[in-house]
């Protein structure tokens, strides 16, 4: 999952989808919001190491970026071969795969992606201080102007 966390969100100045806790994310919530897609994923990342297997070798997480990519880009067009996506299509799992990344990676922390706000530091968006446990003084903050100039 992490293979696939970083080929979705790869690292390059930032870091990427795998240390941003996407596999974290995607564990959480497979046993929370999520647990009616569990059997999805089981069967969706057996068959992407099937599908590595047949085509390279070796499965997902060994395979050189290029690979993992050029793999990627089969699933993503419903090109992969048909024997290992029986309960699930490549592109429906491609797409849900993504999905569930993007929402770890962009999402709160504290459902167990975005690794010390990773991806806002990136955006420039500010952490927004956890109320009801600290205190915090909010009285120097000016509010938003409203409408354009004056």
């Amino acid at each position: 999952m992490e293979a696939l966390a970083d080929q979705i969100i790869p690292p390059d100045q930032d870091p990427g989808g795998a240390w941003a806790g996407v596999a974290n994310f995607v564990d959480r919530q497979l046993t929370g919001h999520y647990k009616e897609q569990s059997k999805f994923y089981r069967a969706g990342l057996a068959a992407l190491d099937q599908t590595a297997v047949k085509l390279h070798g070796k499965p997902f997480a060994e395979l050189a970026g290029e690979q993992q990519t050029a793999l990627l880009e089969t699933l993503e067009t419903g090109k992969a071969p048909g024997e290992f996506w029986k309960e699930i299509s490549s592109r429906d799992f491609f797409r849900m795969v993504t999905d569930h990344s993007m929402q770890a990676y962009y999402g709160d922390p504290r459902h167990g992606g975005n690794r010390d706000y990773v991806s806002w530091k990136m955006l420039g968006v500010s952490t927004p201080p956890v109320r009801g446990r600290d205190q915090y003084d909010f009285t120097s903050q000016a509010p938003p102007e409203k409408g354009g100039t004056s």
